[in-house]
Protein backbone atom coordinates (compact mmCIF):
# COMPACT_ATOMS: atom_id res chain seq x y z
CA UNK A 1 0.00 0.00 0.00
CA UNK A 2 1.83 3.10 -1.23
CA UNK A 3 1.48 6.60 -2.63
CA UNK A 4 1.63 6.27 -6.42
CA UNK A 5 0.85 9.84 -7.55
CA UNK A 6 0.94 13.37 -6.13
CA UNK A 7 -0.86 16.32 -7.71
CA UNK A 8 -1.01 20.05 -7.05
CA UNK A 9 -3.49 22.53 -8.50
CA UNK A 10 -1.71 25.88 -8.00
CA UNK A 11 -4.86 27.78 -9.02
CA UNK A 12 -8.24 26.34 -8.08
CA UNK A 13 -9.77 24.38 -11.02
CA UNK A 14 -6.79 24.61 -13.38
CA UNK A 15 -4.73 21.76 -14.87
CA UNK A 16 -2.89 19.52 -12.40
CA UNK A 17 0.82 19.71 -11.72
CA UNK A 18 2.23 16.24 -11.02
CA UNK A 19 5.12 16.24 -8.55
CA UNK A 20 7.39 13.66 -6.94
CA UNK A 21 7.21 15.17 -3.46
CA UNK A 22 5.35 17.89 -1.58
CA UNK A 23 5.36 19.51 1.81
CA UNK A 24 2.20 19.05 3.88
CA UNK A 25 1.00 22.20 5.60
CA UNK A 26 -2.11 22.64 7.79
CA UNK A 27 -4.02 23.99 4.75
CA UNK A 28 -2.91 21.14 2.49
CA UNK A 29 0.04 20.61 0.16
CA UNK A 30 2.26 23.64 -0.27
CA UNK A 31 1.34 25.56 -3.45
CA UNK A 32 -1.96 23.69 -3.80
CA UNK A 33 -4.97 25.93 -4.48
CA UNK A 34 -3.34 29.01 -2.98
CA UNK A 35 -4.59 31.04 -5.98
CA UNK A 36 -8.14 31.36 -7.28
CA UNK A 37 -10.01 32.96 -10.18
CA UNK A 38 -12.98 35.14 -9.25
CA UNK A 39 -15.55 37.20 -11.16
CA UNK A 40 -16.01 40.97 -10.99
CA UNK A 41 -17.95 40.56 -7.74
CA UNK A 42 -15.28 38.43 -6.09
CA UNK A 43 -17.27 35.20 -6.41
CA UNK A 44 -15.13 32.15 -7.14
CA UNK A 45 -15.08 30.67 -10.64
CA UNK A 46 -14.40 27.00 -11.31
CA UNK A 47 -14.39 24.44 -14.09
CA UNK A 48 -18.02 23.72 -13.29
CA UNK A 49 -19.04 26.95 -15.02
CA UNK A 50 -15.91 27.41 -17.15
CA UNK A 51 -14.49 24.10 -18.44
CA UNK A 52 -11.75 26.03 -20.29
CA UNK A 53 -10.23 26.86 -16.92
CA UNK A 54 -8.89 23.29 -16.79
CA UNK A 55 -6.62 24.12 -19.76
CA UNK A 56 -4.72 26.77 -17.79
CA UNK A 57 -1.36 25.63 -16.44
CA UNK A 58 0.61 27.29 -13.66
CA UNK A 59 4.14 26.69 -12.45
CA UNK A 60 4.82 27.99 -8.93
CA UNK A 61 8.15 29.67 -8.27
CA UNK A 62 9.98 31.78 -5.73
CA UNK A 63 8.48 35.00 -7.12
CA UNK A 64 4.96 33.83 -7.94
CA UNK A 65 3.53 31.88 -10.90
CA UNK A 66 4.09 31.39 -14.60
CA UNK A 67 0.80 30.99 -16.48
CA UNK A 68 0.32 29.15 -19.77
CA UNK A 69 -2.73 28.21 -21.84
CA UNK A 70 -3.41 27.22 -25.46
CA UNK A 71 -3.00 30.17 -27.79
CA UNK A 72 -1.77 32.48 -25.02
CA UNK A 73 1.71 33.88 -24.30
CA UNK A 74 3.36 32.79 -21.05
CA UNK A 75 2.82 35.28 -18.25
CA UNK A 76 4.89 35.79 -15.12
CA UNK A 77 2.64 36.69 -12.18
CA UNK A 78 4.31 38.10 -9.08
CA UNK A 79 3.03 37.48 -5.57
CA UNK A 80 0.64 40.34 -4.73
CA UNK A 81 1.37 43.09 -2.24
CA UNK A 82 0.84 41.72 1.27
CA UNK A 83 -0.94 44.93 2.29
CA UNK A 84 -3.60 44.75 -0.44
CA UNK A 85 -6.88 42.90 0.11
CA UNK A 86 -9.89 42.00 -2.02
CA UNK A 87 -13.02 40.47 -0.46
CA UNK A 88 -13.80 37.17 -2.21
CA UNK A 89 -16.15 34.28 -1.58
CA UNK A 90 -15.69 30.55 -2.05
CA UNK A 91 -18.87 28.63 -1.21
CA UNK A 92 -19.92 30.02 2.19
CA UNK A 93 -16.48 31.35 3.12
CA UNK A 94 -15.67 35.05 2.96
CA UNK A 95 -11.93 35.63 2.54
CA UNK A 96 -9.81 38.79 2.41
CA UNK A 97 -7.50 37.64 -0.41
CA UNK A 98 -4.58 39.38 -2.13
CA UNK A 99 -5.38 40.68 -5.64
CA UNK A 100 -2.88 39.92 -8.41
CA UNK A 101 -1.70 42.57 -10.88
CA UNK A 102 -4.00 43.79 -13.63
CA UNK A 103 -1.97 41.95 -16.28
CA UNK A 104 -3.00 38.60 -14.78
CA UNK A 105 -6.65 39.66 -14.77
CA UNK A 106 -6.46 40.70 -18.41
CA UNK A 107 -4.72 37.45 -19.42
CA UNK A 108 -7.34 35.29 -17.73
CA UNK A 109 -10.22 37.40 -18.99
CA UNK A 110 -8.98 37.04 -22.56
CA UNK A 111 -8.56 33.27 -22.32
CA UNK A 112 -11.81 32.63 -20.45
CA UNK A 113 -13.71 35.12 -22.64
CA UNK A 114 -15.31 36.81 -19.65
CA UNK A 115 -14.20 39.23 -16.90
CA UNK A 116 -12.00 37.47 -14.35
CA UNK A 117 -9.57 38.35 -11.58
CA UNK A 118 -6.79 36.36 -9.93
CA UNK A 119 -6.32 36.35 -6.16
CA UNK A 120 -3.78 34.79 -3.82
CA UNK A 121 -3.81 33.31 -0.33
CA UNK A 122 -0.54 34.01 1.50
CA UNK A 123 0.34 33.21 5.11
CA UNK A 124 -1.58 36.28 6.27
CA UNK A 125 -4.83 35.21 4.59
CA UNK A 126 -6.99 32.86 6.64
CA UNK A 127 -9.90 30.61 5.73
CA UNK A 128 -11.16 28.74 8.78
CA UNK A 129 -12.81 25.35 8.32
CA UNK A 130 -16.37 25.14 9.61
CA UNK A 131 -17.19 21.54 8.65
CA UNK A 132 -18.36 19.35 11.58
CA UNK A 133 -15.46 16.97 10.87
CA UNK A 134 -12.89 19.70 11.53
CA UNK A 135 -11.30 20.74 14.81
CA UNK A 136 -10.91 24.26 16.24
CA UNK A 137 -8.09 26.02 14.43
CA UNK A 138 -8.28 23.92 11.25
CA UNK A 139 -7.77 25.93 8.07
CA UNK A 140 -8.16 25.20 4.38
CA UNK A 141 -6.86 26.71 1.14
CA UNK A 142 -9.18 27.72 -1.72
CA UNK A 143 -10.09 24.02 -2.10
CA UNK A 144 -13.82 23.32 -1.95
CA UNK A 145 -13.88 22.29 1.70
CA UNK A 146 -10.94 20.16 2.85
CA UNK A 147 -7.16 20.42 2.64
CA UNK A 148 -6.55 17.23 0.61
CA UNK A 149 -8.31 14.58 -1.45
CA UNK A 150 -7.24 10.92 -1.66
CA UNK A 151 -8.42 8.24 -4.10
CA UNK A 152 -7.35 4.61 -4.53
CA UNK A 153 -6.15 3.55 -7.97
CA UNK A 154 -8.42 0.51 -7.82
CA UNK A 155 -11.48 2.76 -7.41
CA UNK A 156 -10.75 4.29 -10.81
CA UNK A 157 -10.08 0.87 -12.31
CA UNK A 158 -13.47 -0.31 -11.06
CA UNK A 159 -15.18 2.70 -12.59
CA UNK A 160 -13.41 2.32 -15.92
CA UNK A 161 -14.46 -1.32 -16.12
CA UNK A 162 -18.05 -0.03 -16.22
CA UNK A 163 -17.47 2.71 -18.83
CA UNK A 164 -17.50 2.45 -22.61
CA UNK A 165 -14.64 4.99 -22.70
CA UNK A 166 -12.21 4.97 -19.75
CA UNK A 167 -11.50 8.25 -18.00
CA UNK A 168 -8.38 9.62 -16.36
CA UNK A 169 -7.90 9.92 -12.61
CA UNK A 170 -7.61 13.65 -13.27
CA UNK A 171 -11.39 13.87 -13.76
CA UNK A 172 -11.53 13.64 -9.95
CA UNK A 173 -8.73 16.09 -9.11
CA UNK A 174 -7.06 14.17 -6.28
CA UNK A 175 -3.93 15.25 -4.43
CA UNK A 176 -3.00 11.73 -3.36
CA UNK A 177 -3.44 8.48 -5.28
CA UNK A 178 -2.88 5.24 -3.38
CA UNK A 179 -2.05 1.91 -5.00
CA UNK A 180 -2.01 -1.61 -3.61
CA UNK A 181 -5.46 -1.58 -1.97
CA UNK A 182 -8.91 -2.84 -3.09
CA UNK A 183 -11.31 -0.41 -4.74
CA UNK A 184 -12.73 2.11 -2.26
CA UNK A 185 -10.76 0.66 0.65
CA UNK A 186 -10.32 4.29 1.70
CA UNK A 187 -14.03 4.43 2.59
CA UNK A 188 -13.27 2.46 5.75
CA UNK A 189 -10.26 4.45 6.96
CA UNK A 190 -10.38 6.91 9.87
CA UNK A 191 -6.72 7.89 10.29
CA UNK A 192 -3.71 7.15 8.10
CA UNK A 193 -0.02 7.93 7.90
CA UNK A 194 1.82 8.55 4.63
CA UNK A 195 5.55 8.62 5.10
CA UNK A 196 5.77 10.37 8.45
CA UNK A 197 2.67 12.54 8.08
CA UNK A 198 -0.62 11.73 9.84
CA UNK A 199 -4.04 12.56 8.40
CA UNK A 200 -7.64 12.33 9.55
CA UNK A 201 -9.86 10.74 6.90
CA UNK A 202 -12.69 13.20 7.41
CA UNK A 203 -15.51 12.30 5.01
CA UNK A 204 -16.27 11.00 1.52
CA UNK A 205 -15.93 13.46 -1.34
CA UNK A 206 -19.29 14.22 -2.93
CA UNK A 207 -18.98 14.45 -6.70
CA UNK A 208 -20.62 16.90 -9.09
CA UNK A 209 -20.79 17.90 -12.74
CA UNK A 210 -17.10 18.85 -12.68
CA UNK A 211 -16.28 15.14 -13.13
CA UNK A 212 -17.82 15.35 -16.61
CA UNK A 213 -15.21 17.91 -17.75
CA UNK A 214 -12.41 16.35 -19.79
CA UNK A 215 -9.26 18.22 -18.64
CA UNK A 216 -7.46 17.36 -21.88
CA UNK A 217 -10.07 19.18 -24.00
CA UNK A 218 -11.53 21.66 -21.54
CA UNK A 219 -15.02 20.47 -22.50
CA UNK A 220 -17.84 18.54 -20.88
CA UNK A 221 -18.56 14.95 -21.84
CA UNK A 222 -21.77 15.05 -23.93
CA UNK A 223 -22.88 11.74 -22.35
CA UNK A 224 -22.55 13.06 -18.80
CA UNK A 225 -19.90 10.49 -17.93
CA UNK A 226 -18.50 9.35 -15.61
CA UNK A 227 -21.08 10.92 -13.28
CA UNK A 228 -23.92 9.08 -14.99
CA UNK A 229 -22.31 5.71 -14.28
CA UNK A 230 -21.25 6.66 -10.74
CA UNK A 231 -24.86 7.46 -9.88
CA UNK A 232 -25.67 3.81 -10.55
CA UNK A 233 -23.35 2.36 -7.91
CA UNK A 234 -21.84 5.11 -5.74
CA UNK A 235 -24.97 6.98 -4.68
CA UNK A 236 -25.71 7.29 -0.97
CA UNK A 237 -27.64 9.55 1.35
CA UNK A 238 -24.77 12.03 1.09
CA UNK A 239 -24.82 12.05 -2.72
CA UNK A 240 -22.47 10.42 -5.24
CA UNK A 241 -19.12 9.85 -3.52
CA UNK A 242 -15.70 8.97 -4.88
CA UNK A 243 -12.54 9.41 -2.79
CA UNK A 244 -11.99 10.73 0.70
CA UNK A 245 -11.27 14.19 2.10
CA UNK A 246 -8.28 14.45 4.43
CA UNK A 247 -7.17 16.87 7.16
CA UNK A 248 -3.45 16.88 8.06
CA UNK A 249 -2.65 16.20 11.69
CA UNK A 250 1.12 16.67 11.37
CA UNK A 251 3.51 18.29 8.93
CA UNK A 252 6.37 17.03 6.82
CA UNK A 253 7.10 15.76 3.34
CA UNK A 254 5.21 13.13 1.38
CA UNK A 255 6.83 11.44 -1.58
CA UNK A 256 5.72 9.15 -4.37
CA UNK A 257 6.54 5.63 -3.20
CA UNK A 258 5.88 6.37 0.48
CA UNK A 259 4.10 3.62 2.35
CA UNK A 260 0.53 4.20 3.52
CA UNK A 261 -0.30 2.98 7.03
CA UNK A 262 -3.79 2.67 8.47
CA UNK A 263 -3.76 4.05 12.02
CA UNK A 264 -7.49 3.62 12.70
Amino acid sequence: MYLSNLYLYPIKSIAPLEVASAEVEPRGLRDDRRWMVVDADGRFLTGRQLPRLTLVRAQPGAEGLVLDAPGMPSLQVAFPDADATLPVSVWKSQVAARPAAAAADAWLSEFLQRPARLVHMDAGVSRVMTDPHSQPGDEVSFADGFPLLLISRAALDGLNARLARPVSMLRFRPNLVVDGVPAHAEDGWKRIRIGGVAFDVAKPCTRCVFTTVDPERGERDPDGEPLKTLIGYRRSGDGVTFGQNLIPRSGGMVRVGDGVEIIA
